[in-house]
């Protein structure tokens, strides 16, 4: 396991490079993202463990990045601020395009993988735009009329957005004590199946994973994972294999998941069967405070990835290690 500490600044999302195996990202706040500056933490995995590249220091928190599809040292960052800074780990100090139309703060922002060029990004003001790096304004502009954690691309259309967010009416129930799930609440995360075109997954405040067909969205989940004793704040599914998810909680660990599709016969058969009870493969509890980020490396044996949190700390693992 690598460590590195983002001293002074609580990581708030990771990822890593799509171009290149040992280069990564941190998105981090300090004062917990209330207050202050924010920053951007470009690293690089090496003989000597995870060493600095590059930062670059905002005037206020990032909640989260997404690396270019289009060009391998570019890195968006989402601010608190209402705005989408664009980075070149090449440059200076300072963005190389500053997008500002949001009217509250952007907490997500994701890069198309099909049609590379266009990214999106989702608001507390109740909005997901999508954008094009080469102009000054936004594309399109998408309602949500409520407060939204996550947008995302599907990864195998150009053309597909998804954005969990508030149920209506709000729930107001925070999480409680370890168990089932919570009353509906709001969803925090999503994120698509990589191999499996019209599958996704869901988790928030009521501490359950669900996984959905969009085919069928009336149906309910296909499958439901349980576990986590505070609320999920970030989901990734396997980069290498269908049925494996990872996920980020407030109590501190990341928990990586089966949702067990490789043993009920495939979707159409959870559909027909009703919902599956998803098994958990392992957990990482080396985090001391929130776990608000991870992600799988893409390259190599199908178990790295790293893990971010408010204890300042980035965490490399191998998920091979923690299952029983």
């Amino acid at each position: 396991m690598l460590h590195y500490r983002t001293q002074g600044y609580n990581g708030c999302a990771v990822k890593y490079s799509p171009f290149f195996d040992n280069r990564l990202a941190v998105a981090s706040s300090s004062n917990f993202g209330l207050v202050g500056n924010g920053r951007l933490h470009i690293l690089e995995l090496t003989a000597n463990g995870i060493q600095p590249l590059k930062w670059f220091t905002t005037q206020d928190s990032l909640y989260d990045l997404a690396w270019s599809e289009i060009h391998e040292n570019q890195v968006l960052a989402a601010s608190g601020d209402g705005s989408i800074k664009l980075f070149d780990c090449t440059a200076n100090d300072f963005p190389i395009s500053n997008w500002k139309e949001h009217a509250r703060e952007v907490f997500s922002v994701s890069w198309n993988p099909v049609a590379k060029d266009r990214f999106c990004s989702s608001s507390w003001d109740g909005t997901v735009r999508i954008w094009s790096p080469h102009r000054p304004q936004s594309l399109l502009t998408l309602p949500t009329h409520s407060c939204t954690y996550s947008a995302s691309f599907c990864p195998h259309s150009p053309e597909i957005i998804s954005s969990p967010s508030t149920p209506d009416p709000p729930a107001t129930a925070i999480p409680g004590q370890p168990g089932g799930p919570a009353p509906p609440a709001e969803a925090l995360t999503h994120d698509w199946n990589k191999y499996r075109p019209t599958v996704l997954a869901t988790a928030g405040v009521d501490r359950a994973i669900r996984t959905f067909d969009i085919r069928a969205p009336q149906q309910g989940p296909l499958s439901t994972m349980l576990g986590h004793e505070y609320a999920v704040r970030k989901l990734a599914w396997s980069p290498h294999l269908s049925n494996v998810l990872l996920s980020a909680s407030y109590d501190m660990t990341c928990r990586v998941w089966s949702d067990r599709s490789d043993v009920a016969g495939g979707d159409m058969d959870m559909m027909r069967a009703g919902p599956v009870v998803g098994a958990e493969l392992g957990r990482m509890g080396r985090h001391t405070e929130f776990v608000t980020g991870v992600d799988w490396c893409l390259f190599g044996s199908e178990g790295w990835c790293a893990s971010v949190g408010w204890d300042e700390n980035l965490y490399v693992w191998d998920v091979r290690a923690t299952m029983s």
